[in-house]
C-alpha cells in the first residue's frame, strides 16, 4: 500500500515532540505527503483532501480549550470523502479528561489506531470507550524529535557549561519539556545526592515549561532551593535551532531520566540525548518486552549508550549510575544508518 496522506499539523512555532513528529513525518514520506493547519476552515480542508488517501492525526496537535470540535469534524469530513482516518495517540489516561472528550470523536472515526507504546496501547483497550472503536490497531515506533548536528553553535548556555566543567564540575541534563508527569525534578534529587557525597555537579535543563499548568515553574524552584541548587542549575527555555542544540548537548556528561512508568518507547527527548553522543541513565521498562518493536532504542541499550536501571532505583542508586556512566566513554554509532531503519519501519507500519 502507497497512500498519499494529509499530515495535520498546528501553527504553533515552539514545537513539543509530538508536533515535532507530526512535521517530520510528513518531510519523510516526501511525495506521498502534504500539510495542513489543523483549524475550523472546512472548505479548505476538502480541498487538501482532494488527491490524498488518508489524513494523520498525531495527537495532540492543538490546544483542546481553542479547537474544541475540531478535530471531530475534520476527521469526519475525511471519512465522508472517502478518506482512510489515521490516528496517533501519544497518551490516554494520561491526558486531562476534557482532552478525552474532544478527541473522541476523531478515535471513533478512525480507520487505523497507532500507539506510541504498547502500554498506551493496552491502557486504551482497557477502557470501556475502547470498545466502540473499530479501526485496526498498531503499536508505531516513535523516532527522535531531533538529530545530532555536526555543527555546534555556541551559545550563552554552551559558554557557561563548559567553563563549569573546565572546572571540574559533572554537568547532568535532561532534554524536553519540563512538566511533572516527565518527574523532571527527580533529577535534581540527583544532583543533591551527588553533591552530598561530596560531587561537584550541576544540572542543565535542556528545554521550557509545558504552559497552563498552574504553578510548575514555581514549585520546581522552589525546589531547587530547597535542595539548596540555586547556582547549579540552568533552565534554557526552549530553543529551537539544532545547531545550538548540539553545542549544549556537548557539555553535558550524563543524561538522567526517572519516570514514574519506567521507560516507554514514545519517549522521543530520551533518544535524541543518546544520540547526541552522551551516555543516558534512566529506569527500566515495567514490562521486558516493551521495546521489542523499537529498533533504535534496542541499539542504543545494547551498545550501553542507554544505561538502563530498575524501574524503582532509589535516588543514591541513579547517582551511582550517572557517576559510573560519565567516566565511560561512547561506543561509535551509525547514527543514519539506524534513524533510516526506524524510519522504514515507521513508514511500513503507518502504510498497514
Amino acid at each position: 500500500m502507497s497512500q498519499k496522506y494529509l499530515v495535520f499539523v498546528s501553527a504553533a512555532r515552539q514545537l513539543c515532540g509530538v508536533e515535532a513528529f507530526s512535521r517530520l513525518l510528513a518531510q519523510h514520506f516526501g511525495s506521498r505527503a502534504a500539510t495542513h493547519v489543523l483549524d475550523a476552515d472546512l472548505l479548505a480542508l476538502v480541498r487538501a483532501l482532494r488527491g490524498q488517501d488518508a489524513v494523520i492525526f498525531n495527537f495532540p496537535i492543538v490546544g483542546w480549550k481553542r479547537h474544541l470540535f475540531t478535530p471531530g469534524l475534520a476527521a469526519l469530513v475525511a471519512r465522508l470523502m472517502g478518506k482512510d482516518v489515521v490516528v496517533f495517540l501519544h497518551e490516554w489516561l494520561a491526558l486531562d479528561w476534557k482532552r478525552r472528550v474532544v478527541l473522541a470523536p476523531a478515535v471513533l472515526c478512525a480507520t487505523r489506531l497507532k500507539f506510541s507504546a504498547p502500554e498506551i496501547a493496552a491502557e486504551f483497550a482497557a477502557t470501556r470507550f475502547s470498545r466502540f472503536v473499530a479501526g485496526k490497531r498498531q503499536v508505531v515506533p516513535i523516532p527522535p524529535n531531533i538529530l545530532p548536528s555536526d555543527k555546534k553553535v555556541e551559545s550563552e548556555h554552551s559558554r557557561a557549561l563548559s567553563a563549569q566543567r573546565r572546572a571540574g564540575r559533572l554537568i547532568l541534563g535532561q532534554f524536553g519539556s519540563i512538566y511533572p508527569k516527565k518527574q523532571s525534578a527527580v533529577v535534581l534529587q540527583v544532583a543533591a545526592e551527588l553533591q552530598r557525597a561530596g560531587h561537584d555537579v550541576g544540572v542543565v535543563f535542556v528545554g521550557s515549561f509545558i504552559r497552563g499548568m498552574d504553578n510548575v515553574e514555581e514549585n520546581f524552584f522552589a525546589q531547587v532551593r530547597e535542595l539548596g541548587l540555586s547556582d547549579r542549575v540552568t533552565v534554557t527555555g526552549y530553543i529551537a535551532d539544532d545547531d545550538v542544540l548540539a553545542g549544549i548537548f556537548a557539555e553535558v556528561d550524563v543524561f538522567c531520566y526517572l519516570f514514574a512508568e519506567g521507560l516507554t518507547s514514545r519517549r522521543g527527548s530520551v533518544l535524541a540525548a543518546a544520540l547526541s553522543g552522551r551516555r543516558v541513565v534512566v529506569n527500566a521498562p515495567l514490562a521486558s518486552d516493551a521495546l521489542d518493536h523499537h529498533l533504535l532504542f534496542q541499539r542504543l541499550i545494547e551498545t550501553s549508550t542507554i544505561r538502563l536501571v530498575p524501574t524503582d532505583a532509589d535516588i543514591p542508586t541513579v547517582a551511582a549510575a550517572v557517576l559510573a556512566a560519565g567516566s565511560e566513554p561512547v561506543e561509535p554509532f551509525d547514527v543514519a544508518r539506524e534513524v533510516d531503519a526506524l524510519w522504514t519501519s515507521i513508514g511500513t507500519r503507518i502504510d498497514q
